[in-house]
């Protein structure tokens, strides 16, 4: 890639940032959540599932597992029967619990707020490791990169990926390149929102969209 190519995206990507925060001042994370560790199981929940969905789940599941050690006792019959909605709920559930589990024994019930440590609890990877770090921490160690957030990425051409590649971990590292380090939390729930709200995935709605004047793909898709 080329340092011409590179200046490009970085300065579209500072113009995009700014429209976003614009458009969208109070974003914050959709899931439902009260402490940490509610987020960080909320999040493992959300997996090929819906916010819309975790959150009509998770205040009957919060209700009956109030702390880590609730979760970590969990009977897995009634977890699987409290998170069934959201798809995938036998691996979810003994994600949740071995998180619990591995929290208690190891972290002292703290859900940890380093990197390393999070990815190591069962059923967390780079995207829900950022989404708790810096929802909840106020950590910018990374950009989530959700299904909203890797299609606007190729939109704005802030990725030099295929259009194709769904790759998050590269496209990741393609925004963080081209992102201002503070910025990489807030952009994520942005593009998360603007995504849902305007640049859908079948229908972008170029036409009343702030940033098509800086989108490369604008009314092209």
């Amino acid at each position: 890639m080329s340092r011409e190519s590179l200046s490009k995206r970085v300065e579209r990507a500072g113009k995009i940032v700014d429209g976003l925060d614009r458009l969208y001042p109070d974003a914050e994370c959709a899931l439902l959540h009260g402490n940490a560790h509610q987020l960080l199981f909320a999040t493992i929940l959300s997996a090929q599932s819906t916010d819309q969905t975790v959150n009509r789940v998770s205040p009957t599941l919060f209700k009956r597992y109030r702390t880590i050690s609730d979760f970590a006792d969990a009977e897995l019959d009634e977890l699987e029967t409290l998170v069934r909605q959201t798809g995938f709920f036998r691996q979810k559930s003994k994600n949740i619990r071995g998180s619990a589990r591995k929290i208690m024994d190891e972290y002292g019930g703290e859900v940890p707020d380093q990197m390393e440590s999070l990815i190591a609890l069962p059923g967390v990877a780079r995207k829900t490791a950022n989404v708790v770090l810096g929802t909840w921490f106020g950590k910018s160690e990374g950009i989530t990169v959700d299904t909203h957030v890797g299609r606007l990425a190729h939109r704005w051409k802030l990725t030099w990926r295929s259009k194709d590649s769904k790759d998050a971990a590269k496209i990741e590292r393609d925004l963080m390149e081209v992102i201002q380090r503070e910025d990489w939390t807030r952009f994520g729930h942005s593009a998360i929102w603007h995504g849902r709200r305007v640049c859908m995935a079948r229908k972008p709605d170029c036409d009343n969209c702030a940033l098509s004047p800086l989108c490369p793909s604008a009314h092209k898709v």
